[in-house]
């Protein structure tokens, strides 16, 4: 089990960055870019921006946006932020918006509003305010979408927007389980492209914990309340898989839970076995280097890939970087885990099946070129889909890898919903909640909610030149949220609720070893 050994030596580092980034030179926004920041709002006006609709549920949905002084430029091409109130009007109607909702925080540039107790199948209007100005949405430039609602109402304006809830799942509510990918702990620059060097990398605001921590910390309270019963995250637990970053993340992890009774981990292709001092503690690699990931979450002689069933479903994670690389290339798995793959799906061939891995099987619909590196080997990935249309219990696969929500279905497996999740370290930066009934499941992301949350999710939405959004939000709110009809009745709710995890014991195990 990954153990809790974050040093007063590992802080010491941090602290370092952190000091080094405020010696950072300013980027110079044009004139043209800085008007676009600020909506053409006077300067030094409050103006708020950024406006999303997040998550759509039968009964909830989060809005969230930003406000900022226009005119101003902090350095990374955004507004310098601007504490304001928040709140949203909305109502069935458009000229009747006649209920109002506030945010979480009172006073705050970071906007995140809730609205509870709505009617399934309704279609609301809303819009959303701060400083007595109406918020303009997150605005698509390169693709086609919809940050803001369900049909293009009020596009190309400040609103009213609006969006139709969807039924819920048909049957009874069994459980639920937190999807996640692409924590990174460990990483100290957001938005880094190689070969690119007009993409600065985007660093934590002086003082402030590490971003990895601070996103992975609100993530695990944000399930934790939301009422997941599992949590399983698909790969890139660490940067570069350093050991002390690897068991960093196992300690936050086990806030939620018991390692491979309530949450499930996957590696991605920073996590892969390295060359290097840092790793020479750790065993030998299969296939290169020191293998430190397979030491913290898969001790001993067993795989790097395994099932399991929790409350009657088959749950299948994937190594999708079993193999030699730097990382940079396509995911792949070898011969004997994809032999393993094959027996396992036959023997389950008819139960509720869930797969998760790091790297998609299919990449599609991207703001940015795809290229092979974005997922499994093609061939492989071929054989995986040929044995989903064999394999009717199989109904979804989750990924990571891309850091972007996005949905697809392939018509070699038409019954699997693939869905990438955006990742857990940056904008938009949360989680997905798998809401399973007995006639179906909802998939619903949420952005992680911590004040400090919300400020680097907002701070790292600036990522390759203020594009980011634009591939890592979701085109369309159905890349986000979506209900699907499932024969789910042969599950089971969990026999008793999660027990809490003594936390005080974990720290009292590590400072015995």
């Amino acid at each position: 089990m990954p153990g809790c050994d974050f040093t007063r030596r590992d802080l010491m580092r941090w602290s370092a960055v952190a000091a080094a980034a405020a010696a950072a030179a300013p980027v110079t926004l044009t004139a043209p870019a800085q008007a676009a920041a600020s909506g053409g709002s006077p300067r030094g006006a409050v103006t708020p921006v950024n406006l999303e609709l997040v998550t759509l549920a039968e009964n909830h949905a989060v809005i969230t946006w930003y406000t900022g002084r226009a005119g101003t430029d902090d350095g990374l091409g955004r507004m310098v932020p601007a504490p304001a109130d928040g709140e949203v009007v909305y109502g069935t109607h458009p000229s009747r918006l006649n209920r109002v909702a506030g945010g979480i925080s009172s006073h705050t540039p970071y906007h995140y509003v809730e609205l509870r107790d709505l009617e399934p199948g309704q279609t609301y209007y809303y819009q959303a305010r701060s400083h007595g100005q109406p918020a303009a949405p997150t605005a698509f430039t390169l693709i086609d979408g919809n940050a803001v609602g369900t049909d293009a109402t009020g596009l190309g304006t400040t609103g009213p927007f609006s969006f139709t809830t969807p039924q819920p799942p048909a049957g009874r509510f069994l459980f639920s389980i937190a999807l996640c990918n692409d924590l990174h702990m460990g990483e100290t620059q957001a938005g880094l492209v190689g070969g690119e060097p007009q993409y600065i990398g985007i660093e934590q605001e002086p003082g402030l914990p590490p971003y990895p921590e601070v996103m992975l910390e609100s993530l695990v309270d944000d399930v934790r309340r939301a009422g997941a019963r599992y949590l399983l995250a698909a790969g890139d637990i660490s940067a570069e898989a350093v050991p002390v970053d690897l068991s960093r993340s196992g300690c936050l992890l086990n806030r939620f839970g018991e390692y491979r009774h309530d949450y499930f981990v996957t590696r991605g292709n920073h996590d892969r076995a390295h060359v290097g001092d840092p790793y020479a503690s750790c065993r030998a690699g299969q296939w290169q280097g020191n293998d430190c990931f397979h030491d913290a979450y898969f001790p001993g002689v067993e795989p790097t890939y395994f099932s399991t069933d929790l409350s009657g479903l088959h749950v299948v994670g994937l190594d999708t970087y079993d193999k030699a690389g730097n990382g940079g290339d396509a995911g792949g798995m070898s011969d004997r885990q994809m032999a393993w793959l094959r027996r396992d799906l036959a023997a389950h061939r008819e139960q509720p099946t869930l797969v998760f891995g790091h790297h998609p099987l299919v990449v599609q619909d991207s703001a940015f070129p795809v290229t092979d590196s974005k997922s499994l080997d093609r061939t492989q990935a071929t054989a995986i889909l040929d044995q989903y249309a064999r394999t009717p219990g199989v109904f979804l696969h989750h990924a990571g890898h891309t850091h972007r929500n996005h949905r697809t279905v392939s018509p070699a497996a038409p019954h699997v919903l693939h869905q990438e999740i955006a990742a857990a370290k940056e904008y938009p930066g949360g989680f997905s909640l798998l809401r399973i009934h007995e006639g179906g499941y909802a998939l619903n992301f949420y952005k992680s909610r911590s004040d400090l949350a919300r400020r680097w999710s907002e701070r790292s939405r600036m990522e390759i030149m203020g594009a980011w959004p634009q591939f890592a939000f979701g085109n369309n709110v159905s890349d986000r949220n979506v209900v699907v009809g499932h024969d789910l009745s042969g599950l089971r709710r969990p026999a008793a609720p999660r027990p809490e995890h003594d936390h005080a014991s974990d720290r009292q195990r590590h400072t015995a070893a």
